[in-house]
């Protein structure tokens, strides 16, 4: 009976490097989401001397709301591989963060991320408040303070995790 438990841990324990799969797919998306960056950058660049503030802003605005979804993508696989699958080698050029966030925490960032893709989104619509009717300008508004509590509340519970960790900690 003991043999059987023994395997049938070893497969459920092995089974997390199917997530391998899902980390590299999102590697694949992110490769082709950088040639829509790419895309949206050189639009940008060959259309700079002829926009206006307004317009140039909100091109900008694009390009910052790519980066930062890019950087919720990579933080996502590296954080997700490091927790779930496998703790990385060591390497020259490693971030600095590395091994350092709990699920608790990355949750928390991706959270964060969202909000701040929110923003620049809801600036965006701001900026072109002319094309929105005043039910889609507080839908849209809605929504965000829905992903800023949220966030609130995530950062809120993993705080009060890890006060309970530390006290459990002290207690020992």
């Amino acid at each position: 009976m003991k043999r059987l438990e023994l395997a049938i841990e070893s497969i459920i324990l092995a089974s997390r490097w199917l997530l391998v799969a899902f980390y590299l797919g999102l590697g694949v998306a992110l490769a082709i989401y950088t040639a829509s960056f790419g895309k949206k950058l050189v639009e940008f660049v060959s259309a700079a001397l002829t926009l206006g503030d307004t317009d140039t802003i909100l091109k900008m605005l694009g390009l910052i709301d790519a980066a930062l979804v890019a950087s919720l993508v990579v933080m996502v696989i590296i954080s997700g591989y490091e927790n779930f699958v496998s703790r990385f080698d060591e390497h020259d050029g490693k971030v600095h963060w590395l091994g350092t966030i709990d699920v608790g925490s990355l949750k928390v960032k991706v959270a964060s991320t969202i909000v701040a893709i929110s923003s620049i989104h809801l600036l965006q619509v701001f900026l072109n408040h002319a094309f929105y009717t005043t039910d889609q300008l507080m839908w849209l508004t809605i929504m965000h303070l829905a992903f800023v509590v949220s966030a609130l509340m995530l950062a809120s519970i993993d705080r009060l995790m890890g006060l309970g960790k530390s006290k459990k900690a002290e207690a020992e």
